[in-house]
């Protein structure tokens, strides 16, 4: 992440909570739907550059969250495969801990 601590760590919170939720998700998965939530990315290379990730790992991750209906592609670009997305139907379950502090 970036410097902004704060966000950072809530970032991180929520991950956490996210992982213990649903067992089923890795912690890339998490992150994605997190970083969707709050806005903090949208796409595939930047969460990937943002956490210092390989960005092939991410669209992997992507596409199982895409699988499940958590997240869907909104847009990609097929030269630099940047895949853009937004929380999918599955995901409005999570809506509300991202308008609330997260409890770890």
């Amino acid at each position: 992440m970036s410097d902004d601590a704060p966000e950072a760590g809530r970032f991180m919170a929520l991950v956490e909570r996210l992982e213990r939720e649903d067992p089923l998700l890795t912690p890339i998965q998490a992150g994605l739907l997190v970083a969707a939530g709050l806005g903090l990315a949208s796409d595939s290379r930047t969460f990937a550059r943002l956490l210092g990730l390989a960005h092939a790992l991410v669209l992997r991750e992507l596409t199982a969250l895409t699988d499940r209906d958590l997240l869907r592609v909104t847009k990609r670009d097929g030269r630099t495969m940047r895949t853009h997305f937004a929380p999918g139907d599955a995901a409005a379950r999570y809506a509300s801990l991202f308008q609330t502090d997260p409890v770890t």
